[in-house]
């Protein structure tokens, strides 16, 4: 039957990916020599430093998933590894050879514009790529192809803004997957449940690290679950649902250039008591 099929691969894929991106994470941190000279590390909101290396562990652990999850048509499989591994490569040369000279969508492309070409204008054009070459493969027609592929791309960056504290862009990868996920088992669609079930499954099993602070997902982690979850959706949602989608995600982004989500979140107690859920208490002023 279609609903129990749909239960059984939305069930392996998260498996699956759970699995493997905690195998990959032990396997990266243990015994790592000296972090390839400190590249890997970071200091986080506290100054304490933390392993970017939960990022790469996405990537391997929901690539994995999106391989060998039973239930996914080719081209849907080749879609999420070009979506989650191509974002994810791209976020991991940004963490490693991006500067701060310019930050935020609007800097990177007007220093682009200027004739500098930074690592993160490098890893804004890529995703598009990457996410219009995914949205070619589920999509039909042109518009089609370039509002899903919008979409990824948006949903990639739009990812990466929230990971500015422990464990928020796992939290917001697993409120707004969880839905889609939930709405998949309910039409009994074995193929976009196993497909949402995928990067959900990955981002949950390295959540107790991020939210322990002693890693976080980085550009190629938080890139590549917001481009999973945004493929999700793109061949979940009807035409209405997509747009919808794609203009609440360039609101965001537009307003994260003018607006601290930080200061939003912090500001509103629901959000706030979501953010730190499972978090160390704030160090007091």
């Amino acid at each position: 039957m279609p609903a129990s099929r749909a239960l059984f691969y939305a069930l392996a894929g998260a498996a699956i990916g759970a699995v493997a991106a905690r195998v990959a994470y032990t396997g990266f941190t243990r015994n790592r020599p000296a972090d390839l000279g400190g590249r890997w590390t970071r200091k986080n909101h506290r100054g304490e430093p933390i392993t970017l290396l939960e990022g790469p562990a996405f990537v391997a652990g929901s690539g994995a998933a999106a391989a060998l999850t039973p239930g996914l048509p080719g081209r849907v499989r080749a879609a999420a590894l070009l979506a989650g591994v191509g974002s994810g490569a791209l976020g991991a040369y940004d963490d490693l050879y991006g500067t701060t000279s310019s930050k935020g969508f609007k800097g990177h492309l007007t220093a682009l514009a200027r004739g500098e070409v930074t690592s993160g204008a490098v890893k804004i054009l890529g995703i598009g790529a990457t996410g219009l070459g995914a949205a070619a493969l589920v999509s039909a027609g042109p518009v089609d192809t370039a509002v899903n592929g919008a979409t990824i791309a948006g949903a990639a960056n739009l990812a990466n803004l929230f990971d500015l504290r422990p464990g928020r862009a796992v939290k917001v990868g697993l409120l707004t997957g969880g839905p889609l996920l939930a709405a998949s088992l309910f039409r009994a669609s074995p193929a976009a449940a196993a497909l949402a079930a995928v990067p959900l499954g990955a981002a949950a099993a390295l959540l107790p690290d991020d939210l322990g602070e002693r890693a976080m997902l980085g550009d190629a982690g938080a890139n590549s679950l917001g481009a999973l979850l945004g493929l999700a959706a793109v061949t979940s949602l009807g035409k209405p649902g997509r747009y919808a989608l794609l203009g609440t995600i360039a609101a965001l982004t537009a307003a994260s250039e003018k607006v601290s989500f930080t200061k939003v979140i912090a500001g509103n107690s629901v959000l706030n008591r979501i953010d730190m859920l499972g978090r160390r208490p704030v160090d007091p002023v």
